[in-house]
Order: C-alpha cells, then sequence, then structure tokens
C-alpha cells in the first residue's frame, strides 16, 4: 500500500508538470498519475523508470519535432499533448502485464510489460524522427509514396527510429528487473508492434476524406476548417487510439511469448 501511496503522489507531480509544459492534457494527467501509481505499486522502481523513460523520450520527441509536423497536421486526428484515451492506449496494456506479473511473479509478465511499452516508444519514436526523412514516406502495404502523416506509411528514417525506440525501452528493462534476455525479446517484442501499428493504419483504420481541403485526415465529423468529413477508407470504431492499443498487445504478447516458459 506505501508503494501506491508513494506511486500516486510522485505520478500526480510529474502529471502535473507534463500538463504545465503541454505534453499532457488535464485528463491525460489525471490517467498518467493513476497508471504511474499502480504501476510503482505492482512493479517497484523498475517498472516506474522503465515507464518514466518512455514518457519523457517519447514526449520529448514530440515536443522537439512539432514545428516540423505542423505541415502534416491536417492528418493528425491528436495534437501533442496525450489525453486519457492516449495515456491508455499506449500505457494500459503495460500497467495490465505488470500487474500479472506482480501477482505471479513469473518473469514472462516482465516480457510482456517491457514489450508493450516497447511497441508505444517505438511506434513514437517511429513518427516523429520520420519527420526527418527527405522524402516522402511510403505506405506499407502497397509502397505507394503519400503525404507525411498518412496513417499506415513508413519511411527508412521512421524505421530506424522504430528500432531505436524500442531498444531504448529493452535496454532499460533488461537492467532494472535483472533479465538479461529481455533486450533482445523487448527490442524485437517492441518493433513487431510498431509495424502492427503501422499494417493496422493502413488497412484498418477509419480515414476521411475533406471536400472542402481535398485531403485526407483522421479527423471526424469535422476537419480543421469546420466542413464535414466522409469515410474514405478503413473502419469508423477503428481509431488511432484503437490502433495503438493492439500494437501494444502485439508488443505485450510478442514479449510474453519470448519469455521464459513455466
Amino acid at each position: 500500500m506505501l508503494n501506491l501511496l508513494i506511486g500516486l503522489v510522485v505520478g500526480s507531480v510529474i502529471g502535473v508538470l507534463a500538463y504545465r509544459y503541454e505534453a499532457l492534457s488535464r485528463s491525460g494527467s489525471i490517467a498518467a498519475a493513476i497508471l504511474g501509481g499502480l504501476i510503482f505499486h505492482w512493479g517497484g522502481m523498475p517498472g516506474a523508470v522503465v515507464l518514466l523513460i518512455f514518457f519523457g523520450s517519447s514526449s520529448l520527441l514530440t515536443r522537439s519535432f512539432r514545428e516540423r509536423k505542423r505541415s502534416a497536421s491536417l492528418h493528425y486526428a491528436k495534437g501533442g499533448a496525450r489525453d486519457l484515451a492516449q495515456v491508455l492506449a499506449n500505457g494500459g496494456v503495460a500497467g495490465v502485464a505488470l500487474a500479472f506479473f506482480s501477482f505471479t511473479g513469473e518473469s514472462a509478465w516482465a516480457f510482456a510489460f517491457v514489450g508493450a511499452l516497447a511497441a508505444a516508444n517505438a511506434d513514437t519514436w517511429g513518427t516523429e524522427l520520420g519527420t526527418l526523412s527527405t522524402g516522402p514516406p511510403r505506405m506499407i502495404t502497397s509502397g505507394r509514396r503519400v503525404p507525411a502523416g498518412t496513417s499506415g506509411a513508413v519511411s527508412g528514417v521512421g524505421m530506424l527510429g522504430s528500432v531505436a525506440g524500442a531498444g531504448l525501452i529493452a535496454l532499460a528493462g533488461s537492467w532494472l528487473f535483472g533479465l538479461p534476455q529481455i533486450l533482445l525479446a523487448g527490442s524485437v517484442a517492441g518493433f513487431v508492434g510498431a509495424m502492427a501499428d503501422s499494417l493496422l493504419g493502413a488497412c484498418c483504420q477509419g480515414v476521411y476524406y475533406c471536400p472542402n481541403c481535398q485531403s485526407e485526415t483522421e479527423l471526424a465529423p469535422l476537419h480543421l476548417c469546420g466542413s464535414e468529413t466522409v469515410l474514405a477508407r478503413g473502419v469508423t470504431w477503428i481509431s488511432n487510439d484503437m490502433v495503438n492499443l493492439v500494437a501494444t498487445l502485439v508488443g505485450a504478447g510478442a514479449g510474453f511469448l519470448a519469455g521464459p516458459a513455466g
């Protein structure tokens, strides 16, 4: 219980600071405080530090490359400040995995925890560092060149960013949990999760068309210009948050399968 109280206090302080610096919305800061408290309760210092490395590195990149993404803002459903849904989509699966680790003591759940956060970090790093690419990205399913910010688009720079983002979380997890095998397993699981994110974004995520701007967007029912958008492809209920949630599930599943049996 003491760990939970300490985690909630520390998480609340971080949440307030993140809100002040526009890394989190009001709802996102509350969700992050609760999630951080639970993760510290279930995973102690190792779990909390891994979570902080994910949140700190991804928020820093998002803030650093905000201006570079401005030209692609017509495609994005949400801005840089993460809200409740984004916090849960990126960290909820990791929290559940760590709860199982706490209750069962099976290290495979630590692998799942690292895999989930590695996938979330790989996706964020891939998206943010992908803005450094000198050419337009390509759809992961067809190879067709598309505007930056299009769901399901990848670039060489972005994929290298995904590898680095997954590797950072895996490295931290392997050291903090004292499980060297997590380094490779978490890196692979995170990259696989990020690629699942791109595949779902290309084939399933709801993408809309704005007749006024004549451009695709994730925004619905209204575009930034105020015009109503219409579904161009994908499924309406599969949003970017849903895609992120599935990506972390894939990362957690891959991590769990790579963990020790029994």
